[in-house]
């Protein structure tokens, strides 16, 4: 298909592709402490990534991010994640989560920030981008694909996460669940609940 007819005209919803990445080493996952004049999430510990470039699959993006802002060679990462982020207005945002065990190797600092490895006991005692402490328990435990969907309205962010899985010849949306509180018991479906929703 060429490009022309891709319908590529500018009154479509779009969305800017992007790459989120956690590696584990044994108990202790590798965040990005956000450097203190970042524009975005200073101070805030996330995990490493970015944009998509032109040209580049979203798994080789993930490995040229580690690069960047870890100086970290990695080779496999699994996908765990796809989240879709709704703005108002568009573009939206569409990211890919990624996992991986961490190589051996000296983590370098960049101008995004410093990469730190944190115990997953530490967590909560962080101040985490707000959507981790939600999204990094799901996808640190092995299971199937899960897609998720962020929403913003009066009360912060909302997250609805549902991972579908097989039975028999059919589909089914494990969405049963909804979100703990607590960063240690959480199912792999659930929300936040937005205003009105309880």
């Amino acid at each position: 298909m060429r490009p022309e007819d891709q319908l590529n005209t500018g009154v479509r919803y779009t969305v800017i592709p992007r790459v989120l990445v956690f590696l584990t080493r044994g108990d202790e996952v590798l965040l990005l402490r956000g450097a203190p004049d970042k524009k975005l999430w200073a101070g805030k510990y996330n995990g490493l990534g970015g944009h998509i470039e032109p040209g580049e699959t979203p798994h080789q993006a993930a490995v040229r991010e580690v690069s960047e802002e870890a100086d970290i060679t990695v080779g496999a990462l699994t996908l765990r994640a796809v989240v879709h982020v709704t703005l108002a207005p568009a573009p939206g945002v569409l990211f890919f989560v990624f996992t991986g065990a961490a190589p051996p190797g000296e983590l370098r600092s960049s101008t995004e920030g410093a990469p730190v490895w944190v115990a997953r006991s530490e967590l909560s005692t962080l101040p985490l981008v707000e959507d981790l402490p939600e999204l990094l328990p799901r996808v640190l435990e092995p299971g199937p694909l899960i897609y998720g969907h962020y929403t913003f309205a009066e009360n912060g962010l909302c997250m609805d996460f549902q991972s579908p899985v097989t039975e028999g010849n059919s589909r089914v949306l494990n969405v049963a669940a909804r979100a703990s509180s607590s960063a240690n018991s959480r199912n792999v479906a659930g929300k936040r609940p937005c205003s009105g929703e309880s």
